[in-house]
């Protein structure tokens, strides 16, 4: 079906049935993904819960369906959590966000990782989630939304360290192919289920900009210089490899996104030509709801690539009100004398739930939102 010019990021604030399971996974580590077997009434509850988002979703007018991430707690651990060969558990210290009085903010702790044996991504959970939104799309489009394997690397790799000589990968060059195997392995499953569009979600591109008070540089960490490059090359690899099994490959980037938070700050200007000029996507989602992301410019870089599609997040999922019309529709004329009116969509900045306990508004200003966005997209988009 044709796509409407207003877009989805992916997530949905999630019902209070629902989030009662949530929260129990959330404080235990002692279960095991999709935790269906240690949580009695989980699965019964997320399976209801994602049939009326599919339904909800369609009343509304989204044409390119998800199961609102309900399926998910976080955004990207899930995804590797359904890997073989991971184990997830509780560290001492969540994420580091910003806080609205500009202090810190701490985020949930079950972030842990291990990896006890090599990767695999067959037989992942993700692929009975899409085949459930599928078969309920009433024919719409569907996307599967995933963790972008760069930013899975550095995480597993950089961060947390879960290479060496008493790890299951001796060096991150070890890592970084049981990981692209991995994810290679899920792309070809999904694709077998009738998979036809991935989304791969991403929010440590402006890490890379050394002006960023947030990025890898802002300790002199030189030795990093080169991540970039890997950082790209990593996604160009199943990217290509996702094209060439029929999929559209998209990506969404963000600063993060939690409860209403960021977690950085960092322009597109300062990274647009590695970032958006080298990666061998399809559509890209950008974040442009606030001064963060700096100038418009930066689409310049994909000026040249005709088949190539941006969403413009000029809308906030963070807030409880509806968004300045007027601001949107000025970043949108402008995008367009960039960018043909063809190639450009609308969308808020990011879901209204990476991860469990949503942005700070309710689900009727949640839907409200949405409605503003899909006018603003009639007004200027016809």
């Amino acid at each position: 079906m044709t796509l409407s010019k207003f877009q989805l990021v992916g997530s949905l604030l999630r019902p209070q049935d629902l989030l009662r399971y949530k929260t129990e996974i959330e404080h235990r580590d002692d279960i095991t993904y999709p935790f269906y077997t240690d949580i009695e009434g989980y699965q019964d509850t997320e399976s209801s819960a994602i049939q009326s988002i599919i339904q909800e979703q369609i009343n509304h007018g989204i044409d390119t369906l998800t199961d609102g991430e309900y399926s998910k707690s976080m955004w990207h651990l899930d995804f590797i959590w359904g890997l073989e060969g991971i184990e997830r558990f509780i560290q001492p210290n969540g994420y580091t966000f910003k806080d609205h009085d500009g202090g810190l903010f701490e985020t949930r702790r079950d972030i842990g990782i291990r990896i006890i044996k090599p990767l695999s991504g067959k037989n992942h959970h993700f692929i009975e989630i899409f085949k459930t939104v599928n078969e309920n799309s009433q024919n719409h489009d569907v996307k599967l939304t995933v963790w972008g394997a760069a930013h899975a690397f550095t995480e597993l790799s950089i961060f947390d360290g879960l290479t060496g000589p008493d790890q299951v990968y001796a060096t991150p060059e070890d890592l970084k192919q049981g990981l692209i195997n991995a994810y290679k392995e899920f792309l070809s499953e999904y694709r077998e289920a009738g998979g036809t569009i991935i989304q791969f979600d991403d929010c440590l591109w402006q890490l890379f900009d050394e002006s960023n008070p947030d990025s890898f540089f802002k300790a002199g960490n030189q030795q990093l210089s080169d991540l970039a490059d890997q950082f790209i090359a990593i996604n160009n690899i199943i990217a290509d490899y996702g094209r060439n099994l029929g999929l559209k490959v998209w990506t969404h980037n963000c600063r993060g996104n939690y409860q209403s938070r960021h977690a950085s700050g960092g322009t597109y200007e300062a990274i647009a030509k590695k970032f958006l000029s080298e990666q061998h996507y399809d559509r890209f989602f950008l974040e442009w709801d606030d001064d963060r992301a700096g100038d418009l410019v930066a689409l310049e870089a994909l000026k040249d690539k005709p088949e190539t599609e941006v969403v413009l997040g000029v809308l906030s999922s963070k807030t409880n009100t509806l968004d300045d019309e007027t601001r949107a529709l000025e970043l949108l004329r402008k995008a367009s004398a960039i960018i043909p009116k063809k190639r450009l969509y609308v969308s808020h900045q990011c879901g209204f739930a990476s991860c469990d306990g949503g942005n700070e508004l309710s689900m009727e200003q949640q839907w409200a939102k949405i409605q503003q966005g899909q006018d603003i997209a009639l007004k200027f988009f016809g």
